[in-house]
């Protein structure tokens, strides 16, 4: 008896609010901690041999202000991702 095959697993989307590894960061995420909303304004990198992740951010009520942030490369931060809708308006 021949079994059907089974179909692929397709990638799943990022939720609009998850938790990722910060080197999944993409410009355009928003992060929230104790001091404001904070918007990814550049491509994450690592120092230290890859244990520390480093990107820059900016807040979101006063866009010319910046600075970077940098977290555990192995703990995972709550980022809420734009959808691909809403990148292109």
């Amino acid at each position: 008896m021949i079994r059907p095959r089974p179909e692929k697993k397709r990638e799943q989307a990022v939720p609009a609010a998850s938790k990722i590894l910060p080197m999944e960061l993409r410009v355009g995420d928003r992060l929230a901690d104790e001091s404001g909303e904070w918007e990814v304004i550049g491509g994450p990198y690592t120092t230290a041999g890859g244990r520390i992740v480093h990107a820059r951010v900016q807040r979101i009520d006063q866009p010319a202000s910046w600075e970077i942030r940098n977290w555990d490369a192995f703990k995972r931060i709550s980022v809420k991702r734009a959808s691909a809708e809403e990148g292109k308006r």
